[in-house]
């Protein structure tokens, strides 16, 4: 199998006074990204990093971050990208699982990274992107630990199509995120699939405006843009306005845009006009997935990126996301929809006795294919409950296939609400709490009900300036929506929780109280 560092040497090769990394005032050329990796790569091995180990990273958005990630996977070791809004205990528990045997992190990660570092049994390598002194961390310094070994060549580890390219932790319900092991066969096809979808090539510049850590900015189709010879701009976090200027400076071809940033996009050029004389020309398709797309957003971003594609998605951690795409010719006969699966992947819908359903029908939506993961980390009982006797993966969301084999996102099957035995999509109700022009953003999940059972409860989070009552919404809803499916009690907030990727995390909304401010 290609170790993917090989896509390094044959962009030097081929193109090594090109930009392979642009991050702020800092240009990478292939030449000097392969140079910095390969010294990066022979410091890990006489660190006693080696084939099969686990490496964390723990830092924002910046170049490090990918050289770590590729000196990694040159000496065949896989590389743990860790959540930066993780709490101490929770970053513990996810380097204990995976037994990871370094980290490389930045000073601000510093405390909780030494108090991890102290309550483990074994001893492990860190390094931090700064000379350590004054972070009160024993650590060696990143531009030292590379620059010791300058000059240095390290060929790419040999890797097999099962082994472990990278390692990360899914979100989700249980007590604990569950690990999910992405192979090298996981991520070419993913890569392969993005490149024939979007025909890419070395033409391609795109734009991480995501966390890395994320599948969305990391592989939408981030570092996959290499393989075809391209490159990558980074913004250090998401913010509209570097967003927009960074798109009219260097030009990227391509971004992933999850919903809330796509949202916080258009209503920044909303409230400030002079932001949208920034030119987007040069992007020719977004990405998007996360959650669903609210349909007026869609129609809004397309006003606002002219000469883009807009690729609605949908796909999961455990898939290296990307798994089906709405196609340009469809854009808008098809709106709504996140289109059909990429080569290789296949995907059904069955319903609750685990049978086919016809066209039309709601049911689970299940994947299978070599882009999908073959079982979580460590956890046996997790990987079972998670695949079909004949190997399909449960996604534990509700959608259901067009005629023409078009995949729409229904709910997530937890989030489906069962009110006096009729089923409520909540995708539904916010759709509708959207069309009302004073709502910026809304969340609907289920609250008990000694009648029903379950009822809607909606989170509403208003425009600036804008003034609206419950009354007026519930009055909104009940003219578009049966009775059954029109929220039962509206709560305005200032701001929906949400993790990295954009998802709103119903969870939290479930915990707050019902006497909440109304």
């Amino acid at each position: 199998m290609f170790n993917l560092t090989r896509s390094l040497d044959r962009n030097a090769d081929r193109t090594p006074h090109e930009d392979a990394v642009v991050f702020r005032d800092t240009r990478l050329t292939h030449r000097q990204l392969l140079d910095r990796v390969n010294a990066l790569a022979a410091a890990f091995l006489e660190a006693g990093v080696g084939k099969g180990d686990i490496v964390a990273l723990l830092m924002g958005n910046r170049p490090e971050f990918l050289e770590s990630a590729l000196a990694v996977n040159r000496v065949g070791a896989a590389f743990l990208p860790l959540n930066v809004r993780l709490a101490e205990p929770e970053i513990e528990y996810i380097i204990r699982h995976a037994g990871a045997v370094a980290i490389v992190t930045e000073p601000s990660f510093a405390g909780p990274v030494a108090a991890i570092g102290e309550r483990l049994a074994t001893p492990w390598t860190v390094v931090i992107v700064s000379e350590g002194e004054g972070t009160g961390l024993a650590a060696a310094g990143y531009e030292s630990f590379l620059g010791s070994h300058s000059g240095a060549t390290v060929p790419p580890a040999d890797v097999a199509e099962t082994d472990l390219h990278r390692l990360m932790y899914s979100s989700g319900t249980t007590a604990h995120p569950k690990g999910v092991p992405i192979t090298y066969a996981n991520f070419y096809w993913k890569t392969i699939g993005h490149v024939a979808e979007f025909g890419m090539s070395a033409a391609d510049r795109t734009l991480m405006a995501g966390p890395m850590y994320h599948v969305g900015a990391f592989d939408l189709p981030g570092i996959g843009t290499w393989w075809v010879g391209g490159s990558l701009a980074i913004l250090p976090r998401f913010d509209v306005p570097d967003l927009l200027a960074t798109i009219e400076r260097e030009r990227p071809t391509n971004v992933w845009l999850a919903p809330a940033m796509v949202n916080a996009t258009l209503n920044a050029i909303a409230q400030s006009p002079g932001l949208g004389d920034h030119s987007t020309a040069s992007v020719r398709f977004i990405t998007g997935g996360g959650e669903k797309m609210p349909l007026p957003l869609i129609e809004r971003l397309l006003a606002a990126f002219p000469n883009a594609r807009f690729a609605d998605a949908y796909g999961l951690t455990e898939t290296v996301s990307g798994d089906t795409f709405n196609d340009e010719a469809h854009t808008l006969s098809k709106i709504g929809s996140v289109g059909k699966p990429v080569v290789g992947l296949d995907v059904t819908i069955l319903g609750p006795d685990d049978a086919p359903v016809e066209a039309g029908a709601a049911g689970e939506i299940l994947l299978r294919g070599p882009k999908v993961m073959s079982g979580y980390w460590k956890n046996p009982e997790a990987t079972a409950a998670a695949f079909t006797h004949d190997g399909w993966f449960r996604t534990g969301d509700i959608g259901h296939l067009d005629k023409d084999g078009y995949l729409y996102i229904d709910d997530r099957k937890k989030d489906m609400i069962v009110s006096g035995g009729e089923n409520v999509a909540t995708s539904e109700v916010e759709r509708v709490l959207y069309e009302n022009q004073a709502v910026l953003e809304a969340a609907v999940v289920a609250m008990p009900d000694a009648r029903w059972g379950e009822v809607p409860r909606a989170f509403i989070v208003l425009k600036p300036g804008e003034e609206l009552t419950a009354e007026a919404l519930v009055a909104h809803c009940r003219e578009r929506l049966a009775g059954f499916k029109t929220p039962k009690e509206i709560v305005f907030l200032d701001t929906l929780p949400r993790n990295p990727s954009g998802k709103v995390l119903k969870r939290q909304l479930r915990d707050i109280d019902s006497d909440a401010e109304r």
